[in-house]
């Protein structure tokens, strides 16, 4: 059975990021992006999809956090995407509803081919652990695009940080449904055109 895992490296005049992601590889992670909060995500995140996930990366952060954030959503779904492969003998579809204390989060996925996210994460406050809020969305949006998967997340609560941690670990589980290998498929495209 053929491995799944995919490496990335890309550089900028404003970021350096390099990703390393094994699908199959158990919750091994070694991530470092010199922005603590997008840390502790990407490690709920590795830890509940199951995934082995290296991150490295440096960036323009005395700017301010947007161009790190964004290039590890970024390369984050490239290499995601590029793990995948040729997407044969997936389930493909993948869904999670994750609660933390007051906050709750579903997701949808689609392992599709094709890049989009919706995000309504009803944040209570304009911060969460020193990045824009906004920017987690981003992150998210940006994640979905270049990992060419559809995703549907919404979450809601009365703690930022309860919210985007539920978000995170809800996506995990739907990511690691959708990857799974079919074991009764024919390993085939699960799609109609025969292609994703």
């Amino acid at each position: 059975m053929t491995e799944r895992r995919a490496e990335r490296h890309r550089t900028t005049r404003e970021t350096d990021v390099l990703v390393r992601i094994a699908l199959d590889g158990g919750s091994a992670t070694a991530i470092a992006t010199g922005v603590g909060f997008l840390d502790h995500m990407l490690a709920s995140l590795a830890l509940h999809s199951g995934f082995a996930l290296e991150v490295k990366a440096t960036g323009d952060l005395q700017v301010d956090f947007h161009h790190t954030v964004e290039d590890v959503g970024l390369v984050l779904g490239e290499t995601f995407s590029q793990a995948l492969g040729d997407r044969h003998g997936i389930e493909r579809f993948g869904h999670a509803a994750v609660p933390m204390d007051e906050s709750l989060a579903t997701v949808a996925v689609d392992c599709s081919g094709r890049g989009f996210g919706l995000v309504e994460i009803a944040f209570l406050g304009e911060s969460v652990g020193g990045i824009p809020t906004s920017l987690l969305t981003h992150f998210l949006e940006v994640f979905a695009r270049s990992g060419q998967l559809t995703m549907h997340l919404s979450a809601h609560g009365r703690d930022n940080h309860h919210l985007a941690e539920a978000a995170f670990k809800a996506l995990a589980r739907a990511l690691r449904d959708a990857v799974r290998r079919d074991p009764v498929g024919s390993g085939d495209v699960s799609s109609t055109k025969g292609v994703l």
